[in-house]
């Protein structure tokens, strides 16, 4: 019985450790048919080094999502590899430090700027760099943390994901007719690189211990890593500009 990505060409980005939901998409990827490309900023050395607990081997490329050089020479490496792209993953998120912890008065424009452009801005860069190799049409995925909420300690990274949002939902709206599809997974807290860079991090997560209705597990990337692939393939073929939760059921229950 072949894989629902069988056939499907898909680059990947955001694989820093084996705890990355990145990586759990990367590896059912796999295990469900597609041939993957992953990028990497700033140590590729590092997911080169993560991508070999993949099932299968995979090229990594250098991409730094505000390098407009390195968006440039996207379609001809990744082109060279694949042939052509049927999915886009965007797994990027970053926030100065003086952006997160509690300093939500006190952030300057500058990193709340560049919490912009790695956060949300990239995903347009990245599906426009993308956007050659996918002739016959596709699906990208984003990864996004609820922004309907004010959470605790995640300042800044909250408006930035709330630009994701919208930058999805226009997305959807332009590429549409080219049948490229644009959906976000809104997943619940887990112990990820991203994670752990946010100064109180167990507060946030605390909460999902109380008003979860399904368990949460923190260290279960395994549930976000398989909605990124249910939206990849050809099962969700009319959807897009939608946001999926993958939280337990938390985004659901008022108290």
């Amino acid at each position: 019985m072949s894989g629902i990505l069988e056939g499907k060409r898909v680059l990947i980005s955001g694989v820093l450790l084996e705890s990355s939901i990145a990586f759990h998409a990367a590896k059912q990827a796999q295990e469900q048919g597609a041939e993957i490309i992953l990028t990497a900023f700033p140590r590729p050395t590092l997911t080169e080094r993560i991508a070999k607990k993949l099932p299968k081997p995979t090229k990594v490329i250098e991409l730094d999502v505000t390098n407009s050089e390195h968006l440039a020479r996207v379609a001809d490496v990744v082109g060279e590899e694949l042939g052509g792209l049927d999915g886009v993953v965007h797994s990027i998120g970053f926030a100065p430090p003086d952006a997160l912890g509690g300093n939500f008065l006190n952030t300057p424009f500058e990193s709340v700027a560049t919490a912009m452009h790695v956060s949300a801005f990239s995903l347009k860069s990245l599906t426009m760099a993308c956007l050659p190799l996918m002739q016959n049409g596709g699906s990208v995925v984003g990864l996004t943390f609820d922004a309907s909420f004010a959470w605790p300690q995640y300042d800044w990274m909250g408006p930035a994901k709330a630009a994701l949002e919208a930058t999805s939902r226009y997305l959807a709206r332009d590429l549409g007719k080219q049948n490229i599809r644009c959906n976000l997974v809104s997943a619940g807290p887990l112990g990820s690189m991203a994670a752990k860079s946010i100064p109180g991090f167990s507060e946030l997560a605390s909460v999902w211990d109380n008003r979860s209705p399904l368990e949460w597990d923190l260290n279960d990337p395994e549930p976000a890593g398989k909605a990124i692939v249910a939206l990849l393939s050809d099962w969700f073929p009319k959807t897009t500009g939608e946001i999926v939760h993958v939280d337990g059921g938390l985004h659901a229950i008022g108290a």
